[in-house]
C-alpha cells in the first residue's frame, strides 16, 4: 500500500483476483467438523481472547484495590473466552457473503461452507447462554450489564455496513467486560470505569484500523466500511495521534488513582511498543500493519504488569 489514499483501479483488480480465489473455494480440502467449529470461535488465533483479557484485567485489579476475588477472576476470565468465541461466530455469520471474496477470509468455515448459518446461530446462542450463566454468579447490577454487554456482541459485526466507525462500537463491545468488572467487585460503576472504557475503545480503533489496514484494498471494493478507509492517507498521522492521547489518558488515570511508579513505567513501556509500531507500518504494507496489530498484545500486558507492580510496591510500603 502506498502512502495516499487507496484508488479504485487498484482495488477492482484486487476484487477480481479475490473472486478467481472464491471460485475455488469449493476444492479447498475439508476438515474435520470439530475443527472447523475450533475455527469459527477463533481458538486457533487466541490475539481477540488476549486484546479483550487485558483491559478485563486492569478492570478487576483496579476495582479490587490490586486483590480481586478469586470467583470474579475466574468468572470474567472464562467470560472473556466465551464472549470473544461468541463475536467471532456472529462476526462471520455477518459477513458470510463478504467473506468468500477476501483471501485472507475465504478458508473461514462459513465463507468456505464447512458449516451452516444454522450451526453457526446455534453454537452462538449457547455460549451466549454459558456466559449467562456465569454472570448469574454475581449480582443484580453485573445481570443487568451483562445484557447491553450481549447486546453489543450481538450487533457490532454489522456496524461496518452502515458506519465507517465500526473499530468503535468493537472498542465499547470489548471495554464493557470493564465495567462489569467494576460492578461485580464493588456492585457500582464508578467513573474510573467509564474512564477505563473510553481508553480502551481508544485503543480498539488503534489496533483494528491497522487491521484494516490490511484488508482496505478488498473492503473499499466490496463496500464494507472502515476507519482505515476514513482516515485515507492520513492514517498513520490520526493513529499517532490516538496513541499519544491514549498514553496521557493513562498517565491521568495513574495521576488521579494515586498509582506509584510501577504503573508509569508500564505506561513508558507501551509508549516504546507503540512508537515500534508507528515505525513498523511506515509504508502501510500489509503484513507490517497486521504484525503491528498483534503486537498490542504486548501494550495491554505491560500495561497490567505496569499495575501489578504499583499494587506490590503500595503493599510493601
Amino acid at each position: 500500500m502506498t502512502g495516499v489514499a487507496v484508488d479504485r483501479g487498484a482495488c477492482t483488480d484486487g476484487f477480481s483476483r479475490q473472486n478467481r480465489a472464491m471460485s475455488s473455494t469449493e476444492s479447498l480440502p475439508r476438515s474435520p467438523k470439530w475443527n472447523a467449529y475450533w475455527r469459527l470461535m477463533r481458538f486457533d488465533r487466541p490475539i481477540g481472547i488476549l486484546l479483550l483479557l487485558w483491559p478485563t484485567l486492569w478492570a478487576l485489579w483496579m476495582a479490587g484495590a490490586g486483590s480481586p476475588s478469586l470467583k470474579n477472576i475466574a468468572i470474567f476470565v472464562t467470560g472473556v473466552v466465551l464472549m470473544r468465541a461468541a463475536g467471532c461466530i456472529m462476526n462471520d455469520v455477518a459477513d458470510r457473503d463478504i467473506d468468500p471474496h477476501v483471501e485472507r477470509t475465504r478458508t473461514r468455515p462459513l465463507a468456505a461452507g464447512e458449516l451452516t448459518t444454522r450451526e453457526a446461530l446455534v453454537l452462538f446462542m449457547g455460549l451466549m447462554l454459558l456466559a449467562f450463566l456465569l454472570v448469574l454468579l454475581t449480582n443484580p447490577l453485573t445481570v443487568k450489564l451483562a445484557l447491553g454487554g450481549a447486546l453489543l456482541a450481538s450487533t457490532y459485526p454489522f456496524f461496518k455496513r452502515f458506519t465507517h466507525f465500526p473499530q468503535v462500537v468493537l472498542g465499547i463491545a470489548f471495554g464493557w467486560g470493564m465495567v462489569m468488572a467494576f460492578s461485580a467487585e464493588t456492585g457500582a460503576v464508578p467513573r474510573v470505569a467509564w474512564w477505563l472504557l473510553a481508553i480502551n475503545t481508544i485503543w480498539s480503533v488503534i489496533y483494528d484500523t491497522l487491521y484494516a489496514m490490511v484488508d482496505r484494498e478488498d473492503d473499499l471494493a466490496i463496500g464494507v466500511k472502515s476507519t482505515a478507509i476514513l482516515f485515507g492517507r492520513h492514517d498513520l498521522l490520526i493513529l499517532r495521534i490516538l496513541k499519544v492521547l491514549m498514553i496521557a489518558m493513562l498517565i491521568v488515570l495513574g495521576l488521579v488513582m494515586g498509582f506509584t511508579w510501577a504503573w508509569y513505567l508500564g505506561v513508558a513501556a507501551a509508549a516504546i511498543l507503540f512508537i515500534r509500531q508507528q515505525w513498523q507500518v511506515r509504508d502501510r504494507e500489509g503484513r507490517a500493519c497486521f504484525h503491528a496489530f498483534l503486537a498490542n498484545n504486548w501494550v495491554g500486558l505491560v500495561v497490567f504488569l505496569g499495575l501489578l507492580g504499583h499494587y506490590a510496591w503500595a503493599g510493601h510500603g
